[in-house]
């Protein structure tokens, strides 16, 4: 945008007050602070993590292919290439997958991640093996089904299991449904070390979960939350383990085929040291058993409708003097479990910042081109001084700081205009559409009180995409803070911005994207006059579209004297006469400092003939004046946040909150 005014602030108030004085600002006004906003979200409570827990998350621990690029297969030749591959890759399964021939072996290398899409991800009449040698492997939220050979009931003639491991370490299973398999659900075997198994589901099977087959006493493994119903055997063996901690696990619905010996749920044998917790056994024969040359340890368990072997002996180990770990009562078991083990819609993929990626821009660059389903990328607390650029290949991503304040995680660079133009300057540009962020502060932090330049409009944030959502964010910066735009004039994107903040002194809100502001704060910034500091809004909206930019169950905040603030005025990018800026401002408080006149004309263009009006503001700011167009009520009843968002394809970002 073209520069109109070369005065500047005298002083950039210090941001953690500003912040202070914003939260209070916002639960004052019942605006949502971040807890309440999450509280109306009604987001489901997860039970997972994405990081790998138990002994499998000691020793280095196993992050699987973080780091390395994210790749979406839907059919068995890309699967077997990605995960044989040398390199690390996260590996999203989508939709099911048929192995050929029937039976046969998907290898899986060493720092692999393979991971359902959703919760339907699978692979069918197929096993995925890892080889000796083999170390940091994920697999989550798959459903690995049906090699079972017909008649074959004791899996005697087929080697068809759902995951087979020899002599491999740093490997996670979580979140999985193995059903209906040739011989073993899942054969971990030969000295594999730091090992979890986690939240799986493991149904209709003669023998499950078999641990072990070596002399040597090496193998730690961590099982905790599994189902295992509708079946015979190896719920599961351990022989000869070093440590074997299993809880909160649920057996039921136990195979009743009338075996005296080969039908039970926990059995330690050998040498392993097994310590059970609060598990629940619901009509299980021998739910839990012991070799005498073994130790198993038993607490909190609760047996329902079980017969046989609750052998408990010896002293065995602490498991927290290797992990932390959080126990479920194990009257909860049942409910827990069969509600959140296996596959789950929720589970996609997290990319972390700096764990598994260094930067931002970084783990965008992971991202599949044309990628179909959410992938969030999730920045730890910090502040990171560098530019990101989200390009129209790469949509639905989810950028979210993981602090406890939108403050704790900061993308922030300090480019002015002067260097690359308004575009260049910007911070964070988002080009893809359906990106959302929250829990972020987006910033400029180029001081324009400190230098002079022909150029001093400095973007924290420029989005062109459409459905773009910002949900607890932050945007810093002076001139030109944020620009909501589009990729032509005639092309209409939609952004919504809610319980959020954002400040600047000249334009800080401009573009041609149609754009909704609910529910947040505006910070018009003083630069030291007494008549005129800037202004909020500078919308250039095609004049084919009715709907701009909407200011609404907001407050604007501002220590810039009386009378010296405007409301916006009409951006004519090149003097393009088909931009007509159309501003909405209702139902928000306004101070002082806005004027009374709060409309003004840019560049020649009269702000008379653009669409601004307000509706039922209030505060000091809003007192009625003949320069100071308002809707009618019935006119209200059109301008909703419904009616901006809602498009050709109805789209409503709000709903839910």
């Amino acid at each position: 945008m073209t520069q109109h005014l070369h005065s500047k602030r005298l002083q950039r108030p210090g941001y953690g007050t500003v912040l202070a004085a914003v939260l209070g600002l916002v639960a004052a006004l019942s605006l949502g602070a971040i807890g309440q906003a999450k509280a109306a979200e009604k987001t489901p409570v997860d039970r997972w993590s994405d990081r790998a827990h138990g002994f499998a998350s000691l020793a280095g621990g196993t992050t699987g292919g973080a780091g390395g690029k994210v790749v979406t297969v839907s059919d068995q030749a890309a699967l077997a290439t990605y995960a044989a591959a040398e390199e690390p890759y996260v590996i999203r399964v989508s939709g099911a997958i048929a192995v050929e021939p029937f039976g046969s072996d998907i290898v899986v290398a060493s720092n692999k991640t393979i991971i359902g899409v959703g919760d339907t991800g699978e692979i069918v009449h197929g096993e995925l093996h890892l080889n000796p040698g083999t170390h940091n492997v994920i697999i989550r939220n798959l459903t690995i089904r049906d090699s079972y050979v017909e008649g074959d009931w004791d899996g005697k003639t087929t080697d068809f299991d759902a995951i087979q491991m020899d002599t491999v370490d740093h490997v996670w299973i979580d979140h999985n449904r193995f059903t209906h398999m040739g011989d073993g659900l899942l054969d971990i075997r030969k000295d594999s070390r730091y090992i979890t198994v986690s939240y799986n589901q493991f149904t209709n099977h003669n023998k499950a979960f078999g641990i072990g087959w070596t002399t040597n006493v090496l193998t730690e493994m961590t099982i905790d939350h599994n189902w295992f119903r509708g079946t015979k055997q190896r719920n599961p063996s351990a022989d000869n383990l070093a440590y074997a901690h299993l809880y909160d696990n649920y057996l039921s619905s136990q195979v009743a085929d009338g075996d005296p010996v080969w039908t039970y749920g926990n059995w330690a044998r050998g040498q392993t040291k097994m310590v059970i917790e609060n598990s629940y056994y619901d009509g299980v024969q021998h739910p839990y058993q012991a070799d005498a040359t073994a130790e198993l340890v038993q607490r909190g368990s609760i047996l329902k409708n079980t017969t046989g072997r609750t052998d408990a002996w010896g002293t065995a180990f602490d498991p927290r003097s290797f992990y932390d770990y959080r126990l479920d009562p194990a009257a909860a078991v049942p409910s827990l479990v069969s509600g959140f083990s296996g596959p789950q819609k929720r589970i996609g993929v997290t990319l972390h910042v700096p764990a598994d990626y260094p930067t931002v821009q970084a783990a965008v660059d992971a991202v599949p081109d044309g990628n179909a389903v959410p992938v969030t990328i999730a920045v730890a607390p910090g502040t990171y001084r560098a530019k990101v650029f989200i390009p129209a290949t790469k949509p639905r991503i989810v950028l979210q700081g993981t602090g406890h304040d939108r403050s704790d995680t900061v993308i922030v660079y300090d480019t002015p205009a002067e260097y690359g133009g308004s575009t260049g300057s910007a911070t964070v540009r988002i080009a893809a559409n359906d990106f959302t962020a929250r829990h972020l502060t987006f910033s400029n932090d180029f001081d324009e009180a400190a230098v002079e330049l022909k150029g001093e409009q400095a973007l924290a944030m420029k989005t062109t995409g459409d459905r773009i959502v910002f949900e607890d964010t932050a945007f810093l910066g002076n001139q030109d803070t944020l620009m909501t735009d589009s990729p032509k004039l005639d092309v209409i994107s939609r952004v919504y911005i809610r319980d959020s903040y954002i400040e600047g002194d000249v334009d800080f809100v401009y573009g041609r994207a149609t754009t909704v502001i609910e529910r947040s704060v505006i910070r018009a910034l003083s630069r030291g006059s007494d008549t005129n500091n800037g202004y909020i809004t500078a919308a250039s909206t095609w004049t084919g579209n009715p709907y701009g930019f909407l200011i609404t169950r907001s407050k604007v905040v501002s220590d810039a004297p009386d009378q010296s603030f405007h409301l916006g005025r009409p951006w004519h990018p090149g003097g393009e006469p088909a931009a007509v800026a159309q501003v909405l401002i209702r139902d928000t408080e306004l101070p002082a400092a806005v004027k009374s006149a709060p409309w003004t004309d840019m560049s020649g263009f009269s702000w008379k003939d653009a669409r601004f009006a307000e509706y039922r503001n209030s505060g000091p700011g809003a007192a009625p004046s003949a320069d100071r167009p308002q809707l009618g009520a019935a006119d209200a009843r059109t301008y909703t946040v419904a009616n901006y968002l809602k498009g050709t394809d109805g789209w409503a970002p709000y709903a839910g909150h």
